[in-house]
């Protein structure tokens, strides 16, 4: 997960971080109806998610599954959340959020429980990022995430700069910087998540390929 807004590197071919066996079945529904709230055409969604109209059709058809990073990315874009966009239902705005209410949805090879209430301004979660799972995805999007590694270690790749951050380590970051995270121990990585929602049809996430030879 072009350092400037609305600048996407050139569409990878078909993502493979879809799964048919990650099913997810109320997504593909949410994303249209969130999408036609957002008044947005196929097209125009499909431009700031940096994907061809005709993938991001097939997400909407349920032919395709979108990984956690896709669904963050499309969150952003519809002003809402990855709870919204599953068809979850959580109380609104209320201040606490308990354990056993934080059910784990798994998406592209992440599992994420929702740490915090929806109708608000930011979300958080709390994710375990798997070794060798989407390490090559880079984002870049409007807006501000801080991460805090709880479990395991996690690379984080900031512009041109790469950090290897232990349990209790943090980064706080405006995610206009080109970025991706992999965990760094066969084990994965344990980390809470917060990322600020913007309802912009210029948020985007990039997707593009590390290049070969190089880590994260």
């Amino acid at each position: 997960m072009s350092p400037s807004e609305g600048t996407h590197p050139s569409e990878p071919s078909e993502p493979s971080e879809s799964s048919a066996h990650e099913a997810l079945p109320s997504v593909a529904p949410q994303l249209r109806a969130l999408r036609r709230r957002a008044a947005l055409t196929l097209e125009a969604a499909a431009r700031a998610a940096a994907l061809s109209p005709a993938h991001l059709s097939r997400l909407e058809t349920g032919q395709r599954q979108p990984s956690l990073p896709m669904l963050l990315a499309l969150a952003r874009i519809y002003g809402t959340t990855v709870s919204e966009l599953l068809g979850e239902t959580v109380a609104e705005r209320d201040a606490v959020l308990r354990a056993p209410d934080m059910e784990p949805t798994r998406a592209g090879g992440w599992t994420y429980w929702q740490a915090g209430a929806s109708g608000r301004g930011m979300q958080a979660l709390r994710v375990h990022v798997p070794h060798g799972s989407q390490g090559d995805i880079v984002r870049v999007h409007p807006g501000e995430e801080w991460l805090y590694v709880l479990k395991g270690r996690l690379r984080l790749r900031l512009g041109d700069t790469a950090h290897l951050l232990a349990p209790g380590d943090s980064a706080h970051f405006d995610s206009l910087t080109p970025h991706r995270i992999a965990a760094a121990d066969h084990d994965g990585a344990d980390l809470l998540f917060v990322h600020t929602l913007l309802q912009s049809p210029t948020a985007a996430l990039c997707l593009g390929p590390i290049t070969p030879g190089e880590t994260p």
